[in-house]
């Protein structure tokens, strides 16, 4: 047994690797050049999606309002949209996939993509939603078919402000065609919700790769929690953001939702995580959409490295942004930007490509739960960190299966919580939500911490609907545990430095007074050695020793 003490210190300094846009340089046109006229429709369009997003903000009208019907705003010229409930003439849903998590007036409601099913076989998606009751005593639970609000979205070729029931008789100029929802990605602002979601028009397979390209787009979509016992979510204002308003210098080919949680930012900015093609190798990228009071909506000019999808935002700090991606060389790397996105930095030394593993074949395209949350450790200090869910790949019976796992960071120590999957699960993508003490129902000031995870169907069985939710009581009570040891393992390397009385009569070599000792710090190997191993005082990683010490 060997008494030893050794810090670890992460490079903060180097290894950022920045990353630019597009093709890394702007054009411009010459002088002699002659500059389309197509920049006063750009800005007009601009204009439209600010006042329209002002608009759905502040609650004013203007949308079309039929009786019974959803709002219709947005629809091209001669069309309306139309929001109805799944069930109709044999409708069911088949599968969820793309969870969500969103807290609204004290209820936390899971929202994901659904794969539905008409009779005749064919086709649809939709969005399903589903309060969650999280202080039942239940920990895990998978949504219920029966409780499920499944919304689909229909377009329709119809003047009187009402779509005409798909069993009707009808003529061309009254087709009812429903609109695909792929990705959907939340936001939450006092009690609205805003959904961006991908969609395309199901003719579109049909006509010439540009025609197609200029139907594809993004919604913007509004929701609101009703009223009384039965809480659920309606989806109500809706609208077309137009391809060619969201190009960027003719690059991209494609834009669709990340998928997931958008945020909020300090300074009341809109940000969802999206993904684009690039035009000159078809490669994926991430990158944001976002809306500001001062810019309107924007898309970020910096992105992820190509093959880079799936991504996750967090705001670490005010105005610092961290957006973690899944890459095709098998690694999740995570990204930092200052500027809104304009541009990012790899994050090398700290979180990027600590996830996953480089082998043949890519990453496990999944996305992952990303949220920074405020958490007493020890009832003295509350800190600022990170919590992050993804799956953890183990081969029984020759098959592979994503074991879902909670890990938490504060950007610099990282510890594996443990596993938070049913048994028998296979996981992959998930979701999550901190909801902090004294949210919510009067007199419940316990916090929680949940996950929404899609569960692969295992079997010949009936699928399930592929989505579950876990109360993680006893995995926060764990992260707490954690961040009290972090906080005692800081307070025992601090009065390692000498202080700056102490330090006057040592060489100023030697001096560490000036500098905070635990910035930085990863590790700290402390105490005995026993079977090999060195213990990490802060969690993390132990220190295998071979031969003498």
């Amino acid at each position: 047994m060997h008494s030893r003490v050794a810090a670890v210190k992460a490079p903060r300094t180097h290894n950022r690797r920045r990353v630019t846009g597009s093709s890394g340089r702007r054009r411009e046109g010459r002088e002699s050049e002659r500059q389309r006229p197509n920049m006063s429709r750009r800005v007009f369009i601009s204009a439209v999606l600010l006042l329209l997003f002002v608009v759905m903000c502040c609650g004013i009208g203007g949308a079309a309002q039929a009786q019974g019907a959803k709002s219709v705003q947005g629809s091209s010229p001669g069309k309306i949209f139309l929001w109805r409930d799944v069930n109709k003439d044999g409708e069911t849903v088949s599968s969820l996939r793309v969870p969500s998590l969103v807290e609204v007036n004290g209820g936390v409601f899971a929202v994901a993509e659904a794969q539905c099913t008409k009779k005749d076989a064919s086709g649809l998606t939709g969005i399903a939603s589903e309060l969650l009751e999280v202080g039942d005593g239940t920990l895990n639970k998978e949504l219920d078919e029966s409780k499920l609000k499944t919304e689909v979205l229909d377009e329709c070729n119809y003047g009187d402000g009402q779509c005409p029931s798909t069993t009707a008789e009808k003529d061309d100029s009254q087709r009812v065609m429903n609109v695909h929802l792929g990705r959907p990605t939340t936001v939450v602002t006092n009690s609205d919700i805003y959904m961006l979601a991908g969609n395309y028009s199901r003719k579109s397979v049909t006509r010439s790769e540009k025609n197609r390209a200029d139907e594809w787009g993004l919604l913007l979509v509004r929701g609101n929690v009703s009223e009384g016992s039965d809480k659920r979510i309606h989806w109500n204002d809706t609208y077309r953001f137009p391809w060619n308003a969201l190009k960027k210098d003719e690059f991209l080919t494609g834009l669709i939702g990340g998928g997931g949680s958008g945020i909020k930012m300090r300074d009341g900015t809109f940000l969802f995580p999206v993904e684009g093609t690039k035009k000159e190798n078809n490669k994926t990228v991430s990158l944001i959409l976002y809306f500001s009071a001062t810019d309107g909506w924007k898309l970020s000019k910096g992105m992820s490295d190509d093959g880079c999808s799936d991504p996750s935002v967090v705001e670490r700090e005010k105005d610092k942004l961290m957006m973690m991606t899944a890459c095709d060389d098998g690694r999740r790397r995570v990204y930092e930007s200052g500027d809104k996105g304009e541009s990012w930095t790899e994050a090398l030394g700290t979180l990027s490509r600590v996830w996953g593993k480089k082998k043949d074949g890519g990453a496990k395209k999944v996305g992952s739960g990303f949220i920074t949350a405020t958490i007493d450790g020890d009832g003295t200090e509350k800190r600022n960190v990170m919590l992050v869910t993804l799956p953890v790949y183990s081969t029984e019976n020759e098959k592979e299966k994503g074991k879902l796992h909670l890990w938490l960071t504060d950007n610099t120590h990282i510890v594996d919580i443990g596993p938070v999957s049913g048994k028998d699960d296979d996981a992959a993508a998930s979701s999550l939500l901190y909801k902090s003490a004294g949210s919510g129902e009067q007199g419940k000031k316990e916090d929680k911490l949940i996950a929404l995870y899609e569960k692969k169907n295992v079997g010949e069985n009936k699928p399930s609907p592929g989505m579950v939710s876990v109360v993680l009581t006893a995995q926060l009570k764990r992260v707490k545990e954690v961040l009290s040891t972090w906080k005692k393992v800081d307070d025992i390397v601090s009065q390692l430095c000498p202080s700056s009385i102490a330090a006057q009569d040592t060489s100023p070599a030697n001096d560490c007074s000036a500098v905070k000792i635990t910035d930085g710090l990863v590790g700290f190997l402390s105490g005995n050695l026993s079977d090999g191993k060195w213990k990490d005082e802060y969690l993390g990683v132990n220190a295998t020793v071979k031969g003498a010490a």
